[in-house]
């Protein structure tokens, strides 16, 4: 059975019967799916279970009730409520699906949530605002109001779209086998007898786009070492769709497509500076994702350090810095689906993996992601932090035909001299540890990752034979010391340097270490008796016994 997360949520049957029965509470969950992208609540499965027990049975007359206090709780909520019988043990569950709603869901005394993840988020404040502006309304891509009839578009944009769509090894065959006109309409390029605005910003004459007044228009500007401008690149005269945008500025920013040379042997491998998936794949994310019902400017600036792609608006409701690796909201569904229909995008979930993915491929940091009052910005490095990362990684790849999350986890191992389960959770977005098993997969078992310890302490870093068969240059390192040994070396530290403090431990016995580890140390030196704790917090200094 599927595990928690943004479309499933468990629940113990006593949420719904007896004297424990909550009512208000499964009401705020389904409120929760409603606003996000609807879901299913499994009614009979006990917390840490994947399964109901065997001897469960469903009331008669639960469903029913179900269905009424739905009702009774709730604004805007449709569910359908269905017995279940569990394969495995024969137990009996309740599944409660909950539809998305087109209009903002609440309970019925005002408060609205939002399932992100596998939690239910209140909303208060602008968040409610937000809700309401992105629900109520109709999307801005099938708005007719600018009134144009459906036969004033640009024939040569029209002509390369129905092209592209009729090549495409994503469209189906039936889709492709539809006239021009039929076209229109499937791709919401017209609604009756005007063009939609998605059809103005696809296939419409450049005035329209225009008039529209929140067509995209893309801002390069490049900066030297002292924050001065030196470059300036415009695309503001809305010639161009948004289709067509991506690869005028892959094209005319000779800065992209610098590369760095680094020795293979006897040749040289070159690096870009800036991979064009990246690029591309960030302009995609801004003309896509971006809310076209706000003015703003999309600005690459290019610094000598670092490449910023700033897109106006805020995240889709329900993303954040710390889920988009997991996280997938359309705010935009009939040009996103324009975009990939035309082989402009990936599968919806798998830009920012892609992202990931090619900058831990070349030994980069990973990319950094804010979010400010009206903005959202991404910064991509240009430092390659590990060149011979970028050599492992492809015969790891070559060798084992990796999956892209083994990629991308190895990827984040082979920069580190080894990352505890927590550290591995926190750089990969993941709510807990229990999750790293999908992204680390088969590496443990073919030999390329090893780890130790257990639950929280469990640590992961790349099996040294593995490292030594693929000549991957690396020195020795106390990083992954055992904590006994860690042991037996502040040991002797202290009885060579009497009244150290934590510090000047860590610092003589290698800053490679984690100082957590040796404060781990210490403290279990302290309980065994064999070192004594003088003074409190940082005044602290430590004597042997």
């Amino acid at each position: 059975m599927s595990l928690e997360g943004q479309n499933i949520d468990k629940k113990s049957l006593r949420i719904i019967m007896g004297k424990t029965a909550d009512w208000p509470e499964l009401a705020k969950d389904c409120v929760c799916f409603a606003n996000a992208h609807g879901g299913r609540l499994l009614i009979g499965i006990e917390d840490g279970d994947s399964e109901p027990p065997a001897e469960q049975r469903i009331p008669a007359g639960l469903i029913e009730k179900v269905r009424a206090r739905i009702g009774e709780l709730t604004v805007n909520v449709t569910i359908a409520v269905q017995p279940r019988r569990s394969e495995t043990t024969g137990g009996e569950y309740l599944e409660i699906t909950v539809s998305r709603s087109a209009s903002p869901s609440s309970t019925t005394d005002g408060r609205f949530y939002l399932r992100v993840g596998d939690a239910c988020k209140p909303l208060v404040g602008e968040d409610v605002q937000r809700l309401l502006e992105e629900r109520s309304a109709q999307p801005w891509e099938t708005l007719t109001s600018l009134r144009l009839p459906r036969s004033e578009f640009d024939p040569s944009l029209h002509a390369d779209f129905v092209a592209g769509i009729r090549t495409s090894d994503r469209v189906k065959a039936s889709v492709k086998e539809k006239s021009d006109e039929e076209l229109f309409n499937h791709y919401y390029l017209a609604i009756g007898p005007h063009l939609t605005n998605l059809g103005i910003l696809c296939i419409g004459r450049r005035e329209a786009r225009a008039r529209l007044g929140t067509a995209p228009v893309i801002q390069f500007i490049k900066y030297d070492e002292t924050g001065r401008k030196v470059n300036k690149i415009l695309w503001d005269d809305h010639t161009l769709t948004p289709m067509q945008l991506i690869d005028a500025v892959w094209r005319d920013v000779p800065d992209f497509r610098e590369t760095y040379e680094f020795p293979d042997g006897l040749f040289r491998q070159h690096i870009p500076v800036y991979d064009g998936r990246i690029v591309r794949e960030l302009l995609v994310n801004a003309l896509v994702h971006r809310p076209y019902t706000q003015r703003g400017d999309i600005y690459l600036n290019l610094h000598p350090d670092r490449l910023e792609v700033v897109n106006p608006g805020l995240l889709p409701f329900g993303v954040t810095p710390q889920n988009i690796l997991h996280q997938s909201v359309r705010r935009n569904n009939e040009l996103a689906r324009v975009f990939h229909d035309l082989g402009l995008m990936e599968r919806e979930g798998s830009g920012y993996d892609l992202v990931y993915e090619v900058l831990l491929s070349q030994g980069r940091p990973l990319p950094k992601l804010f979010e400010g009052p009206d903005y959202v910005k991404v910064v991509v490095e240009k430092r390659i932090v590990k060149p011979e990362v970028i050599d492992f990684l492809m015969k790891a790849d070559q060798t084992y035909q990796l999956r892209q999350r083994e990629r991308i986890a190895l990827g984040l191992l082979a920069q580190s001299e080894g990352m505890t389960a927590r550290e591995l959770a926190d750089a990969l977005e993941l709510s807990d540890g229990v999750e790293i098993a999908f992204w680390i997969g088969r590496l443990p078992d073919i030999g390329i990752v090893r780890q130790t310890g257990r639950t929280k302490g469990t640590r992961y870093f790349v099996e040294p034979e593995f490292l030594r068969r693929l000549d991957f240059p690396s020195q020795t390192s106390l990083a992954r010391i055992e904590p006994h040994r860690l042991d037996a070396l502040v040991l002797e530290d202290v009885a060579r340097y009497p009244a150290s403090a934590i510090g000047e431990i860590h610092e003589r016995i290698g800053p490679e270490i984690k100082r957590r580890q040796v404060k781990l140390a210490l403290d279990r030196l302290c309980d065994k008796g064999k070192i004594r704790p003088e003074g409190d917090k940082r005044g602290r200094r430590y004597w042997p016994r």
